[in-house]
């Protein structure tokens, strides 16, 4: 039976919790993050489950405040060339804050191992579950820091080639995130592009088909997107 394998009430409760309340945040104190949370973090981390067992992430912690500033300066960047092509949603989009590289009180760049052509279980026809796997680790980040009262931010607006440069990444070696981590004011009471009115969490109906593709479905779920796209 399941029940012999179940947390109890409070753990199940402190997971979802986790889970329901976690937020890509964006406005940070700038104060340090505890190293004993920090440790605990990056466990987190390395405990995802990856393809075969690669762990394809590498984490590196950028403290230097001249690389924070050169990192900063290539979101910007990026975000001034996203809203060029947003057309009629491009001052709505500049509208919005996309980084907290400045002000958070840690941040990570997240990327691809080098050498992953080696890492062929799991991977022959399906190569890009070295990114899931590091998504994974990503996400065990995000839930350990809002249980530990930490903010954290995914920011993926930027240039990977410009990154891979200031970070000196072998050619082979791919960003996939750069994490902001910090202690907050208050976490979003629901999600920031939510509450900022970019978009809307669809319903949950429409993003789970039974045995094949749903087009009335799959409609509906795009649908959701295109009411502010």
């Amino acid at each position: 039976m399941s029940a012999e394998f179940e947390f109890d009430q409070a753990a199940k409760a402190g997971v979802y919790k986790a889970i329901f309340e976690r937020r890509d945040m964006r406005h940070f104190r700038s104060e340090a993050i505890a190293d004993e949370v920090i440790e605990k973090l990056l466990l987190a981390a390395h405990s995802a489950p990856s393809v075969g067992l690669m762990q394809p992430w590498r984490i590196i912690r950028v403290q230097d405040l001249a690389l924070k500033k050169n990192l900063h300066a290539v979101v910007e960047q990026e975000r001034l060339k996203t809203a060029a092509v947003m057309g009629q949603r491009s001052d709505e989009f500049m509208q919005l804050k996309v980084q907290g590289i400045l002000e958070c009180g840690e941040v990570w760049v997240v990327a691809l191992m080098d050498q992953r052509e080696r890492h062929i279980f799991g991977r022959r026809t399906l190569p890009q579950m070295d990114l899931a796997s590091a998504a994974c680790a990503i996400q065990n980040v995000w839930l350990a820091a809002r249980a530990e009262g930490i903010g954290m931010g995914w920011v993926s607006i930027f240039d990977p080639d410009e990154v891979k440069t200031l970070m000196k990444f072998p050619a082979d070696v791919e960003p996939v995130g750069i994490l902001c981590l910090g202690h907050v004011d208050a976490f979003y009471d629901q999600p920031m592009l939510a509450k900022e009115g970019w978009a809307e969490r669809g319903d949950l109906n429409d993003y789970v088909m039974r045995d094949g593709w749903d087009v009335d479905k799959a409609a509906r779920a795009q649908q959701q997107w295109d009411k502010k796209a």
